[in-house]
């Protein structure tokens, strides 16, 4: 029995894959969304969730942005071309966003990850995240900030 996919937001806007551990690791500045390159039986395999963003990052060579260590399993329908499931692969941005974000991961201490890969009308998407790594202290401090928030909420819903 096959399993029917979530129908999708407002937006037409369905999530495949989230890296909850850039979220834990880095302080994101800046988000962008990214068209992306892919063969056909990449795309079957990313509707069917068979991809990890997990260990991905971006890099922006010789004017163009590519998306590094993404992993799209092979595809078991397809024919015989089967492409590499960790190949690099293009990202498609306007001139000016690759440029802002050349000038961006640049900058030291800044990288450029992965944040969640979705298709939106038809097309795989990836949103994109100018990020700065976080120390372990710098994390434990996040934790603490937000289980100190989600106690003062509870204290207020307790009053009211």
């Amino acid at each position: 029995m096959k399993r029917k996919a979530p129908p999708p937001a407002g937006d037409g806007k369905r999530v495949i894959v989230t890296n909850r551990r850039a979220r834990h690791e880095y302080d994101i500045l800046e988000t962008v969304e990214a068209g992306l390159v892919l063969t056909g039986s990449e795309i079957k395999s990313i509707r069917a969730g068979r991809v990890q963003i997990q260990d991905a990052y971006a890099r922006i060579k010789e004017g163009e942005a590519w998306l590094y260590g993404m992993h799209i399993a092979p595809y078991e329908q397809a024919g015989r071309f089967q492409p590499d499931p960790d190949r690099p692969r293009k990202l498609l941005l306007h001139r000016d966003q690759i440029d802002r974000l050349l000038g961006k991961a640049q900058e030291r201490g800044l990288t450029l990850i992965p944040l969640s890969l979705y298709l939106r009308r038809g097309y795989a998407k990836v949103e994109l995240a100018v990020a700065r790594g976080r120390k372990l202290y710098d994390r434990r401090r996040a934790i603490a900030e937000r289980e100190a928030r989600r106690e003062a909420e509870r204290a207020l819903r307790q009053r009211s």
